[in-house]
């Protein structure tokens, strides 16, 4: 079969590989789309443990199930997380599913830009989830990035009645001001320094979206009663975007972060203005647990998060490399995704 690899955000090759072969309790599934997610292109993160087939963010179809798989058979259109928690230790029962250890080790085989991908038994039990008629394999891929947005504002707290800034307007960004907006937040900022995204981010909710580059908080009180915002979330990774995070916090407030910054990056907190007066809360947040899967998927199926818009490119498996570029660009493009069957 045809694999996309990973060797650096530059260096995507197409090569050929055996088809998986599947065990008891496992599935093989045929790859229909898979999105191509910002972490995809952390090329810190991933140089050192090159090569790699990426693709998280997977649907397709069954074509195999093993011995003893119950609930899925061949032909049944899934989608899948590639991480599961094995729901027994410490961190699972105090509801930090994303921090378990098995959650951090469990994986597909190989990535979803594929042609065919193995379900290890694991995530068959904890982690498949069967995609119906009405969503297609496009939109199925957003059920991964917008489980993690669920999680995320879960983690921070409630929206409802309350000013709300998105630091950074690319696929995370814009799917969270779908979900504070859809959670009765009073008013949505955004912000971004690419001038499609801005446009996208008032397209998909937002009441203000203003240039990153010439932001100032005070532009935030002048839209809000002379306040800050009460929640701020962090989609950006550059250390400015933290800065804006910080300075734009009103009093009590709550900062995500949800976006990762460069490799080994530090940022010195003024601990007496964020802490000791104000008692901002800064909470973090990473992935996704299978109820926030399947809150997702609901959420796409029932379009109360409208997931088919964010859509701009479609590639197939041999231009892989091109929606790598797009997606590490950052400019005009906001979902990219790969078709390994085209």
């Amino acid at each position: 079969m045809r694999v996309a690899v990973y060797y650096s955000n530059n260096d995507i090759r197409i090569e050929e590989r055996p088809r998986p072969v599947i065990g008891d309790g496992e599935l093989l599934v045929k790859i229909e789309a898979s999105g191509i997610c910002g972490t995809d292109c952390l090329e810190w993160y991933r140089i050192h443990r090159v090569p790699l087939v990426l693709g998280h963010e997977i649907a397709g179809t069954v074509v195999e199930a093993g011995k003893g798989v119950k609930g899925y058979r061949v032909g049944d259109r899934v989608s899948a997380s590639h991480h599961v928690p094995c729901g027994k230790c410490r961190f699972c029962r105090a509801g930090h599913e994303t921090v378990c250890d098995t959650l951090r080790k469990t994986n597909f085989d190989p990535g979803g830009f594929s042609e065919f991908v193995r379900i290890p038994k694991i995530n068959v039990e904890k982690g498949v989830y069967r995609i119906p008629r009405s969503v297609s394999f496009e939109e199925a891929t957003f059920i991964e990035p917008l489980a993690c947005v669920i999680r995320g504002q879960r983690m921070a707290g409630p929206v409802k009645g309350k000013t709300v800034l998105v630091v950074g307007s690319g696929i995370s960004g814009l799917l969270h001001i779908q979900l504070a907006k859809l959670g009765g937040a009073k008013k949505i900022f955004a912000t971004d320094i690419a001038a499609p995204r801005l446009k996208a981010a008032e397209r998909f909710g937002a009441d203000h979206a203003m240039n990153a580059k010439d932001y100032t908080p005070e532009k935030i009180k002048s839209l809000n009663d002379g306040y800050l915002a009460d929640h701020v979330i962090i989609c950006a990774g550059a250390k400015s975007a933290f800065e804006q995070a910080l300075r734009s916090v009103e009093r009590g407030g709550t900062v995500l972060i949800f976006a990762a910054a460069e490799k080994d990056a530090l940022f010195p907190v003024p601990i007496n203005d964020i802490f000791w007066r104000n008692e901002v809360k800064i909470v973090s947040s990473y992935a996704g647990s299978p109820k926030d899967h399947i809150e997702a998927l609901k959420k796409i199926t029932s379009h109360k998060v409208n997931v088919y818009d964010m859509i701009t490119n479609l590639f197939a498996l041999k231009d892989t490399g091109l929606g790598f570029k797009l997606v590490a660009e950052a400019k005009d493009s906001i979902k990219v995704i790969i078709k390994p069957q085209g």
